[in-house]
């Protein structure tokens, strides 16, 4: 049985994970197990750190924690069977990275209908397949 469940949410499209959510939390429930909401933040390019205010890092970091605790907070299991991280750097990467320190049983991931684009250089979803140490779900979305 799964007793680790991570869930990668991506915020700007946080319906997309929603599925994902809801059956890391079917499987949580029959083993007890954790269920792990993971935003990965994209890294601002130095060359632009000098137009953006000092803060801006901060305020970026806080306003996505506070954005994953809301839909942490929604979620159907009791709130120490339930946590959020948010990370820095490529998706994937990060997502992995997690998910061995973490010991994830199980990553549940939504995606879209693959487009053109993700045929030629790749998803982060297909990345994590492709890479991930443990069992992968991945719930297609139209």
């Amino acid at each position: 049985m799964f007793k680790s469940i991570m869930v990668p949410v991506d915020l700007a499209e946080a319906e997309l994970a929603q599925p994902a959510i809801a059956n890391a939390v079917s499987f949580a429930k029959v083993s007890g197990g954790t269920v792990r909401l993971v935003y990965v933040r994209s890294l601002v390019p130095v060359t632009y750190m000098e137009f953006v205010p000092a803060d801006f890092d901060a305020e970026q970091q806080q306003d996505a924690e506070a954005k994953l605790a809301e839909i942490a907070a929604k979620v159907d299991l009791p709130p120490e069977q339930v946590s959020a991280k948010v990370l820095i750097g490529s998706v994937h990467g990060e997502v992995l990275a997690e998910a061995d320190a973490s010991g994830t049983d199980l990553i549940v991931i939504g995606s879209h209908e693959p487009g053109m684009l993700a045929y030629v250089i790749g998803s982060n979803a297909s990345a994590i397949v492709r890479r991930a140490k443990c069992s992968v779900m991945v719930l297609r979305h139209a």
